[in-house]
């Protein structure tokens, strides 16, 4: 068996179109898009082509787009443009988002406390889910902004993000909603019509596009200032020479992933839901993390925890026998610590250190499937048999 590759949650690999279309603008139009001779002009029509191709596909205004280095920057242009311009209006000061959040949201949100912004961060349920109850209960005249991820990237729990743009807009008119959609896309609608929301943030990495390219969406009137400065570029919202090549291989990626997208959820799905119902049947002892009804979970995500095994061994063995995978552990100054994810679903600490996310691609294959079930269950009891016995 080739490598299996089971983490696309944290990267794909590049579709061959996309790295075509790159390598083309590479090649013959690598010029600076903000100059005014050919060259530059020859970009700047690569990058208003990508930018009406992606507001066609969001179902949005090109105006609203702005192109970014990724995910991490535009959760940090979102959130921090949006709270001081909201600040700046003497709307307040106050900010909800979860417990669950990618780091960039929630590092993002810890650092404006340190700047006199007040947070809220809203616990979930043991399946990764807010409750829409307590949300209501947490938004006040004075919140200015709701942070709600589209779909967790560790459990694959679908967050309602429609409802709860709805509350919060009852409850404040004047609130801003932004969305980290990062881990949605060809999963689910991602239009910000769709799911109501002001700000929604994309990486094209995460849908066989280029690392290094994100996308921003923010609707015309929200408030919003500009995060990155420096020239004029992305019309004076986000400074910086264009990654003109990036920007197409996104506008590529994210034309491509949306293509026959239920027809390949399907089969991923099905795929997925093998890895629910085999693993747990031949490794006793497995606790299958985040949403059991698929309507509520990712197609591509399966995640669950090991009693009496670490982690990262699992994820060494498995590197052994030719399989990426990941865990819901973070390796942070020499120690491993439980996921922040499977800590706020109320997984005790050792129990979350044996974390397993398997994330599928359209390229996964029922063979590949049959081979994780076949290697996984030997790996996991021989780690048990060297673990020390529970005091």
């Amino acid at each position: 068996m080739e490598r299996v590759y089971l983490d696309h949650a944290a990267t794909t690999k590049p579709d061959q179109r996309v790295l075509e279309a790159m390598w083309s603008v590479y090649k013959d139009d690598w010029g600076n898009p903000s100059s005014i001779y050919l060259e530059g002009q020859q970009a700047r029509r690569w990058i208003d082509q990508s930018r009406d191709r992606c507001a066609g596909l969001l179902d949005v205004n090109s105006e609203e787009i702005i192109f970014t280095s990724g995910g991490t920057e535009s959760d940090n242009a979102a959130i921090r443009g949006a709270a001081f311009a909201q600040r700046e209006l003497g709307r307040g000061s106050h900010i909800v988002t979860t417990q669950i959040e990618h780091h960039a949201v929630l590092h993002t949100a810890e650092q404006l406390e340190n700047e006199g912004f007040e947070v809220t961060y809203l616990p979930v349920d043991n399946m990764g889910i807010v409750d829409l109850d307590t949300l209501e209960s947490s938004i006040r005249e004075d919140t200015i902004l709701l942070s709600l991820m589209l779909a967790n990237n560790e459990v694959g729990s679908l967050q309602p993000v429609n409802s709860a743009a709805q509350i919060a807009r009852r409850k404040n008119p004047d609130i801003v909603i932004h969305s980290d959609a990062v881990q949605a896309v060809g999963a689910v609608d991602v239009s910000p019509k769709i799911i109501g929301v002001d700000l929604l943030t994309l990486a094209g990495h995460k849908f066989y596009g280029p690392k290094g390219v994100g996308l921003l969406y923010v609707r015309q009137g929200t408030p919003w200032s500009p995060f990155v400065l420096g020239g004029g570029q992305e019309k004076e919202r986000r400074g910086g020479t264009e990654n003109v090549a990036g920007v197409v291989g996104f506008a590529v990626a994210f034309d491509l992933v949306l293509r026959d997208a239920r027809g390949k959820n399907e089969s991923i799905g099905r795929l997925r839901d093998r890895l629910i119902n085999e693993i747990p049947e031949r490794i006793p002892d497995t606790v299958i993390t985040g949403p059991l009804d698929a309507s509520l979970r990712l197609p591509n995500n399966f995640s669950c925890c090991f009693r009496n095994v670490e982690g990262e061994s699992v994820l060494l063995s498995l590197d052994m026998v030719e399989i990426a995978a990941s865990s819901g552990s973070a390796c942070t100054t020499g120690a491993l610590e439980p996921s922040h994810v499977l800590t706020a679903m109320g997984v005790d600490a050792d129990l979350a250190h044996a974390s397993l996310r398997l994330s599928l691609g359209v390229a996964t294959t029922n063979d590949e499937v049959d081979y994780v079930i076949e290697k996984l269950p030997p790996i996991i009891n021989r780690l048990r048999q060297l673990a020390p016995d529970p005091i």
